[in-house]
């Protein structure tokens, strides 16, 4: 059974379109299962119904003609209960719908399992017999297993039927059943705000075939050239590696490297790339899609042996294509409004896009709360997360729309709907033109309270928007950025030209400089942390800690580059107890003693704490009592209350900033902080959210730090709310039960305060 699955899957998985992954489904299946029907309907979005798409026993002019409504026939009671249904006699069953133009009079037995992918049908998988019977328990498993493995297959073909203009280069036509209007719309997760229209830029890492994106060939000979040049290479590479391994390699294992320069120059694999070449596409693409068809050939065989060659075959075509990577040192053509798209796009990807042509982010990995997303509303630009179906080979090139309100993408969309965004995007200016007036006024209640407004961010282009938007400091600076731009470890006096840029700009205004928080999702290259828990494991605090040689550099460079200023704060991230912070504070002070004895001298800095461990909760008394500040991360405090890893869009739902629970422990972290009389501020995205940030007023955090776009929403809050009424407003939220409760009874405030326009432009 599990070989039977493995092969389908992987059949279907390589599937060059929707319709041909159906076709494969249903002549597999009922192969599989020796029945005499297999048909498979996939549900409408908007209606419901469910369309047969694929068949093979019933009549085949049925396919794309014949649709159930929700709830309809025992298709229909499939897709509705959500779970199999298994009948003797399907013809006696009270919801059965005969429909004379399927031919399915003769069948009697019934077995039919939903198809669900993120908790919704997509489907049906039917199979039927001839013969009066039940199906036994191994074909049940057997479907609902294959049902839930191709689900996910079958969400990712739909999106990618959605855009394909053909069965592509050198791939054969394959039937196409009638099918549905497709869409052109994927579903992710909001990121950043904003809306914005673009051309697709598509990213993604070297040596990877599966992420090559379709893109057409500019110079057709050009192509060509380069592709026998690093087959040639390769070639080169394995005779080296033959002559110096040879001597010391048994025979069958110096027949591999025989086998790979056989393969190499071999007709098959280079013909008929060259061949896809000469049809229009460019080398990477070419070459992905003929080593993918080679090895689909050794994954469907028996053999053990030859089934594993397909790994062969892959290593060989990564091998040519980092060759063809290592050669293209042109720069890239970046359209003036540059969309990255990519699988999971990071720090180094946006810094690649020159200044002023990066439009939005689409990744289909992550979260609101991933880190690329957090440096995406630094920059305002708009971002869409975790979209699972992301077809990414098909978008190079493309028209897109980014919506970050609501966490879509539209692909080339129409004339309508690209008014539409365009048409939202000149209301979106207009309401950040009225927020910019805020700007100059102050940050200070009704009732006179001041509640400083400070800037999140980690690059030297913020220095200015920040200032701009009237931040009375920064709040956090991600000192990680340089690192994780750099291939090295940024030395002493490197580091210290950062901060001191930083720390003059604002001076005398507080500069909050977090020490290096890299592991968990912010992993540098020349210095992997390969861990099976990565967000539990060696991060933060305890990596610097670790390596004090690391630490000791960049404390000396944060407290040289405050010489004469006096406006330095340093912020140590992760901390889960009371002998982190001692142990820190006491490299704080043997920094500053080093620098002494070399005859500079440098102002004592604030230290303070980031509450982003649910330990740290709890000792947040203790641990103020040692600092001078608290800091509330709101981010990573959020994921480890409510266990969900904020970059995992499966679970990015469960990630709640107005979870009842999350509530809580802000209230106890800031109550822990004053008992101590220490300042206690919030420097996650809850600050930069307008209905969270009233919640926190009311908790009565002493002030908020976020991205520079999203500071004049806020202040827009704090000047409309004294600190009375946003407690009043936080009681009544303490006692609701559900986070969607919380929200919209905080947002019916914003709105009954004449606020509507913050509400509207975060959803």
């Amino acid at each position: 059974m599990l070989e039977r699955l493995r092969r389908i899957v992987q059949q279907v998985a390589g599937a060059r379109s929707l319709g041909q992954a159906l076709e494969l489904i249903v002549e597999e299946v009922r192969a599989a299962l020796g029945t005499d029907v297999c048909s498979i309907y996939l549900a409408e979005r908007d209606t419901g119904r469910l369309v047969l798409m694929a068949t093979r026993g019933l009549a085949p002019q049925a396919v794309g003609r014949v649709a159930l409504g929700p709830g309809e026939g025992l298709v229909g009671l499939v897709a509705a209960r959500a779970e199999p249904v298994n009948l003797e006699d399907a013809p006696s069953h009270p919801h059965f719908k005969y429909i004379a133009e399927t031919g399915e009079a003769p069948f009697h037995a019934f077995l039919g399992v939903p198809v669900i992918h993120q908790r919704r049908v997509r489907g049906v998988l039917v199979v039927q017999q001839r013969e009066r019977r039940r199906f036994d328990e191994d074909h049940v498993t057997f479907l609902v297993t294959l049902a839930a493995q191709l689900a996910g297959v079958i969400a990712h073909a739909e999106a990618v039927g959605g855009l394909e203009l053909g069965n592509g280069e050198g791939a054969p036509a394959a039937p196409e059943p009638a099918a549905p209007p497709r869409r052109r719309v994927l579903d992710g997760l909001p990121g950043a705000p904003g809306v914005a229209l673009g051309t697709a830029v598509v990213v993604y890492p070297p040596a990877e075939l599966d992420a090559v994106p379709d893109r057409p060939a500019a110079d057709v000979a050009a192509e060509e050239a380069a592709f026998r040049e690093a087959v040639a290479a390769v070639t080169e590479e394995f005779r080296r590696l033959q002559a110096r391994l040879g001597p010391q390699l048994k025979a069958e294992d110096r027949a591999l490297f025989d086998a790979y320069i056989l393969m190499l120059s071999g007709d098959s694999l280079v013909t008929d790339t060259v061949a896809r070449i000469r049809a229009g596409s460019w080398a990477p693409g070419a070459l992905r899609e003929t080593i993918e068809e080679h090895a689909r050939v050794f994954d469907a065989m028996d053999d053990p042996y030859l089934r594993e060659r397909a790994a062969d075959v892959r290593d060989l075509g990564r091998r040519i294509l980092a060759q063809l990577q290592a050669a293209r040192r042109e720069s890239r053509d970046w359209p003036e409004r540059t969309v990255l798209v990519g699988e999971q796009i990071t720090a180094a990807d946006l810094g690649e896009v020159p200044a002023g042509r990066l439009a939005a982010i689409v990744s289909a990995h992550g979260s609101r709360s991933s880190h690329v997303a957090i440096l995406a509303r630094a920059l305002g630009i708009p971002a869409v997360m975790g979209v699972a179906e992301l077809p990414i080979q098909r978008l190079e090139g493309r028209e897109v729309v980014v919506d970050g309100y609501r966490g879509r993408l539209h692909v080339q969309p129409t004339g309508q709907v690209r008014e539409e965004f365009l048409r939202l995007a000149r209301e979106e200016e207009e309401l950040r033109a009225g927020l910019s007036e805020l700007a100059a006024q102050p940050s200070v209640t009704p009732d006179g309270e001041h509640v400083p407004l400070l800037a999140n961010t980690g690059l030297l282009a913020d220095i200015t928007p920040s200032l701009t938007s009237g931040a009375e400091g920064i709040g956090l600076y991600r000192t990680e950025i340089p690192f994780l731009m750099r291939e090295r470890f940024p030395g002493e006096e490197e580091q210290r030209r950062i901060y001191r840029q930083v720390l003059e700009a604002f001076a005398p205004r507080p500069v909050t400089l977090r020490t290096l928080d890299v592991g968990g999702d912010k992993n540098l290259a020349y210095f992997p942390v390969h861990e099976a828990n990565p967000f539990l494991g060696w991060r933060g605090i305890r990596i610097t800690l670790d390596h004090p040689e690391i630490f000791l550099t960049q404390l000396r460079a944060m407290l040289r580059a405050s010489a004469g200023l006096g406006n330095l704060q340093i912020l140590l991230p992760m901390v889960s107890g009371v002998e982190e912070v001692d142990d820190a504070v006491l490299l704080i002070r043997r920094a500053r003693e080093e620098l002494a004895e070399e005859g500079e001298a440098v102002p004592e800095p604030r230290v303070g704490v980031m509450v982003e461990v649910p330990s740290a909760v709890y000792m947040a008394r203790r641990l103020a009592a040692r600092v001078d500040f608290l800091s509330i991360g709101t981010n990573d405090l959020i994921q480890y209350l409510l266990a969900v890893d904020r970059n995992n869009e499966r679970v990015a739902e469960l990630y709640e900033p107005f979870h009842p629970a999350v509530l809580a422990a802000v209230q106890a972290a800031v109550d822990g902080g004053h008992a101590a009389g220490r300042p206690v501020s919030v420097c996650g995205e809850m600050a930069g959210d307008p209905a969270a940030a009233l919640l926190l007023l009311g908790m009565g955090v002493d002030s908020l730090s976020m991205s520079a776009s999203s500071l004049p929403r806020v202040k827009w809050v704090v000047r409309s709310f004294t600190r009375a009424e946003a407690r009043a407003l936080l009681e009544e939220a303490r006692a609701l039960e559900h986070p969607h409760e919380v929200r919209e009874r905080v947002e019916a405030a914003l709105e009954a305060r004449g606020l509507g326009g913050l509400v509207r432009a975060g959803k």
